[in-house]
């Protein structure tokens, strides 16, 4: 009995301190909720909802370079451009400064489409660069970054685009069984991730790769085809999210989506997904997401200086890669 208890009280012990984020965040939130009632508002939690929508695509995007041990740090700033140039072409044709004067109104899903291939092709140089130049995808998804933020300053002069059409808008205000389009597009992309890290060759793959890639190599898996599908994905996630997002804000500009990426990578983080590779989940991924997003509302209720949060977040982030090496050595 004793030992029973014993190994009971040692379980528990682990699981609060690999969870100690998440136990934190839920605490807070509900102290917040106490303090401020509408901070459980159904408004307040639509909201919600809608932003932890566009961060778990990016969140899923940016996993499966995580679960393989890369990372992808052009996702905020693609995921920006990918907005700037959903504007583009969702902008109505009496706009005024419309970008392209001569361009048509273009229909909502030629727009998606048109810029999730072109994320898609940032995405095959991430995928290129890190399999066969064996840049470290640290390194090659920072480069990209700047790149891409580069071209984005480039192309839009730095001037923000909005006066979008209506149809473009309405994924982020338009309503399905009463729960917002834009939370519905989440959970299809979510169904999609888990059936492809649980049900496919694919997803089997990523993790053996994540797990040991010189013995994922032996036992005949392709590696670079792999990668490159990996990082191709996450651009493609990003720009989704991005079009999303324009829709959502209503316009865009090359800030957009700032520093999207490490809050994508700390709420993976916080769900499970290990930065040393080879473990993650889709649901523990949007566990992460929430709580990460909870945080920061929380905050903004306590009526917490943004410049606070900054710290706040910074903090968070570096406890949860802290906690995640910590379960890999106890591990070892």
């Amino acid at each position: 009995m004793e030992a029973t208890k014993k190994s009971t009280g040692q379980i528990f012990k682990s699981w609060l301190g690999n969870n100690a984020i998440i136990v934190l965040m839920v605490l807070v939130s509900l102290i917040v909720g106490i303090i401020h009632p509408n901070f459980f508002g159904m408004t307040n939690i639509i909201n919600l909802l809608k932003n932890v929508s566009i961060r778990y695509i990016i969140a899923l995007g940016i996993s499966g370079c995580l679960i393989t041990t890369g990372n992808d740090l052009s996702a905020g700033r693609l995921a920006g451009f990918a907005a700037c140039l959903a504007c583009i072409f969702a902008q109505t044709s009496d706009a005024p400064n419309k970008f392209y004067p001569g361009l048509p109104t273009l229909p909502t899903p030629v727009v998606f489409l048109l810029v999730v291939a072109i994320c898609a092709v940032v995405g095959l140089c991430n995928g290129l660069v890190v399999s066969y130049l064996r840049v470290q995808p640290f390194i090659a998804t920072l480069g990209m970054q700047q790149v891409v933020y580069g071209i984005c300053l480039v192309y839009t002069g730095g001037t923000p685009i909005g006066s979008l059409n209506r149809d473009f808008t309405s994924l982020a205000s338009d309503t399905i069984l009463f729960i917002p389009v834009l939370i519905w597009i989440a959970i299809i992309v979510a169904v999609c991730f888990w059936f492809l890290y649980n049900k496919t060759r694919h997803g089997k793959y990523m993790y053996a790769i994540g797990g040991n890639e010189a013995a994922a190599e032996v036992a005949g898996v392709n590696v670079a085809a792999t990668k490159i599908r990996i990082y191709v994905l996450a651009s493609c996630m990003f720009g989704l999210a991005g079009c999303l997002l324009a829709a959502k804000s209503g316009g865009a500009s090359v800030n957009t989506a700032q520093s999207y990426e490490l809050d994508a990578i700390a709420a993976a983080t916080i769900g499970g997904v290990s930065t040393t590779g080879g473990v993650g989940t889709v649901p523990g991924i949007l566990v992460g997401v929430l709580v990460f997003e909870l945080m920061k509302v929380a905050l903004q209720f306590m009526n917490v200086n943004s410049s606070y949060t900054y710290i706040v977040q910074g903090l968070v982030i570096i406890l949860a890669v802290a906690i995640d090496i910590r379960k890999y050595l106890a591990k070892k």
